[in-house]
Parts: C-alpha cells; structure tokens; sequence
C-alpha cells in the first residue's frame, strides 16, 4: 500500500493497485483503504464487496465507534437495532455507537460499499484475522476472543435471523 506521509497534517493517497484485498468468504471481498494508525485516529475504512448470496456481516456491536456505510452499487440490507433497511447505490447510513447492526446484500444481489469507522479504530488485523480464519490457519474461537481488541462485539438478533431465514425473493 502507497501513502503519503501518514501524519494528520498530510493527505493520505491509497492507490486502488496497492490496496490489500482480502477474502473473507467465498462470496466477500475486503479492500483495505486507511487504518486508524495512517490517519491519525481520524477514520478507518474500507471496501466490501458482496457477491450474491454473501452472509455479509453478522449482528454485532462497536462501543467505540460509528460505522458508516457508503452503497456504491447494488442492493444491501442493513440492520439498525431493530429495523432491516435496504440501501441502494448513492445511500449512505451512520450507525452510531453501541447500536446493534448487520448487513449484507439483498437477497439475489450484489452490493459495493464504502464502510469507515470514526473515530478510526485498528482493524486491519480484524479482517487479516478473517481471512486466515476462512482459510484454515486460524481458529474461529480467535474472532470472539479479539472482541476488545478490534471494538467488534457479537450480539443475537432474532430480527436478522429471521430475515435470513426468508427465502430468496421473499418481500421483506
């Protein structure tokens, strides 16, 4: 990954050849943009990129963090405490701190996002440690362990359950 000088008076440039990617599932892409130790603290970001029938993310939680979500295209579900919202390419959706959420494309969709985090948060090892999970060179019982560490609390969600449990096409 290219940068410029990584102090917050200085712009940070991350060129879409130098990003890492990371596969975190058969169906996900993770592009990594600017981690919280490049930008000061101010951000932390990233691309998902959905494919169609992707779990996305699950019922969680950050205690430190708002995560923000920027479609860029395609269709994606986003749980916000209690409350499934569709986003479609151009929304954009702040979920503040503590706020139980979850998202992933729409049923039979694909989803591009923009996802950042403010204040930024280190979470570049979080995906890295999903990635290897995928993989089968780490343990899954590292993800919940990491919970403080990466701000990243998982929570049940009857309502996000029962979406997934709706077959494909089904009128949400």
């Amino acid at each position: 990954m290219s940068s410029t000088n990584t102090s917050t008076r200085s712009p940070l440039l991350v060129r879409a050849d130098d990003a890492e990617v990371l596969e975190d599932g058969p169906t996900s892409l993770i592009t990594l943009l600017a981690d919280a130790d490049a930008t000061g603290g101010a951000v932390t970001a990233n691309r998902a990129t959905l494919r169609k029938g992707s779990p996305g993310a699950p019922p969680h939680r950050h205690t430190r963090a708002a995560e923000l979500f920027f479609v860029l295209d395609g269709t994606l579900q986003v749980l916000a405490g209690e409350e499934i919202l569709t986003l479609g390419a151009g929304d954009f959706l702040v979920v503040p701190p503590n706020l139980p959420h979850a998202f992933a494309p729409a049923p039979g969709e694909e989803a591009e996002v923009l996802v950042a985090f403010t204040p930024g948060t280190e979470r570049f090892d979080y995906y890295r440690l999903l990635e290897r999970v995928y993989r089968g060179e780490a343990e899954a019982r590292e993800i919940g362990e990491s919970s403080e560490r990466f701000d990243n609390h998982y929570v049940d969600s009857p309502v996000w359950s029962r979406r997934a449990e709706r077959p494909t096409g089904e009128d949400r």
